[in-house]
Order: C-alpha cells, then sequence, then structure tokens
C-alpha cells in the first residue's frame, strides 16, 4: 500500500483512534473499579465516625466488627435486610427508590443504630450520620461532612468539637423531630437543640434543616 496516499493516511488515523478509544475505554473502566472501592471504604469510615470509632486502618474490617447489619426501613418502621450491594449515595436511593438505610450495629454489647443524612449548605452539598443508642431517642455519637462550606466558618460542622456537641441529645419530642441546630446563643431546648456555629449561621441552618428532613423519613422506625 502506498504510505504517502490519502486512502492509507486515512486508514491509518481510522485505526489509531479506534485504538486510543480502546485503550481510553479499559483504563476507565479500571479506574472506575479503584474508584468504587474507596468510595465505599470511605462511606464506612464515615459510619464508624458516627460511632465514635475513628482514625481506622482497616475500614472493612472494622465496619464488619461493629456493623451487623446494613437494613431497609418499611413503611410500617420494621427494618428488611438489604439484599443489594453496598449502598454510597443515600440521597439517590431515598429519592429514586423510596430506600431508607439503617445501620444496626454493636457497640461494647450495646445495639446502636446508625441513619445517614443529607442536604445543603451555603455553598453546596451537607451530609452526615447519626447514630443513635437502643432507645432510638438518645444520639450516640455523629458524623458531618461537607462539598464547600467556608473554612473555619461553615466547615466547622466537620469539627470533632461541633460533632461532640450532639452527644446525648434527644431525637423526638412528643413525636416529632426536635433535634437540631438554633442559631448561636438562642438555645432554649438544651435536651434537643445544639449551638449553632458563630459566623456560619446559613450553614447552621441546613444542618437544622438536614437533620429534621432526614430523621422525620424515618419517623415510623423511631417510634416504633
Amino acid at each position: 500500500m502506498n504510505t504517502n496516499s490519502n486512502s492509507y493516511t486515512i486508514i491509518y488515523a481510522s485505526v489509531m483512534v479506534i485504538i486510543v478509544a480502546f485503550l481510553l475505554a479499559f483504563v476507565s473502566s479500571s479506574l472506575k473499579s479503584t474508584q468504587d472501592k474507596n468510595v465505599q471504604l470511605d462511606t464506612k469510615k464515615q459510619i464508624l465516625a458516627a460511632l465514635n470509632i475513628k482514625n481506622v486502618e482497616d475500614a472493612d474490617a472494622e465496619y464488619q466488627k461493629y456493623v451487623k447489619g446494613d437494613m431497609l426501613m418499611n413503611v410500617d418502621g420494621t427494618l428488611t435486610e438489604n439484599t443489594g450491594e453496598f449502598a454510597t449515595n443515600y440521597e439517590k436511593e431515598a429519592k429514586e427508590q423510596q430506600r431508607l438505610h439503617v445501620f444496626v450495629c454493636e457497640v461494647d454489647g450495646q445495639t446502636k443504630y446508625v441513619v445517614p443524612v443529607y442536604g445543603a449548605g451555603l455553598w453546596g452539598a451537607i451530609w452526615g450520620y447519626v447514630a443513635l443508642n437502643e432507645d432510638k431517642d438518645t444520639v450516640y455519637g455523629t458524623y458531618f461532612s461537607h462539598a464547600s462550606e467556608t473554612p473555619g466558618l461553615g466547615a466547622e460542622i466537620a469539627t470533632e468539637m461541633f460533632q461532640q456537641e450532639f452527644v446525648g441529645k434527644k431525637t423526638l419530642e412528643n413525636g416529632s423531630v426536635a433535634l437540631g441546630v438554633v442559631k448561636h446563643g438562642k438555645v432554649e431546648k438544651a435536651d434537643y437543640q445544639v449551638d449553632g456555629i458563630s459566623g456560619g449561621t446559613i450553614t447552621s441552618v441546613g444542618v437544622d434543616a438536614m437533620l429534621k428532613t432526614c430523621l422525620n423519613s424515618y419517623l415510623s422506625f423511631l417510634t416504633k
């Protein structure tokens, strides 16, 4: 074949495009598997953090040790085992498939329940997990994170100092979700409310709305 002809150039270019496309697809597929695994590990670490189990080296092993069941809440508040894959986008599952996860855990011989929460802060998404004691009414621990809140202000929701303020708080008052965050210095119901972040009012409001909206979805379970 004449390597200087137009047909050779076209064929050569087409073959190269196909080869490069195949290689890119292969690399993308390989990376996605690793990325998905990393997201799963990070999700497990966040669930463990809500149980006050932090800085773990082997998230899979610690998760298996403390989390006894990944359950789905039924309409009547009962729980059914999740037989599907380990999920990481709980907001999407709740909105598109009406799947509400409850992680049944055991810490020091005591049952704990962990539920995911998600919402919006000032600049983007916020999310986290709330761990409850066996009574389903007392907070055992929390974990919160964010996509892009302001450092030193709204981003403080990701600090242990803020998260520890929830420990021991009650979730329900007269059958309604009362756990939440109020404007800094305006706590009136100390059993249920946490002081908002000074200078992070909108993010604090977002956390409050997130807790009330998401926990309200679990009301039939919490009151059962």
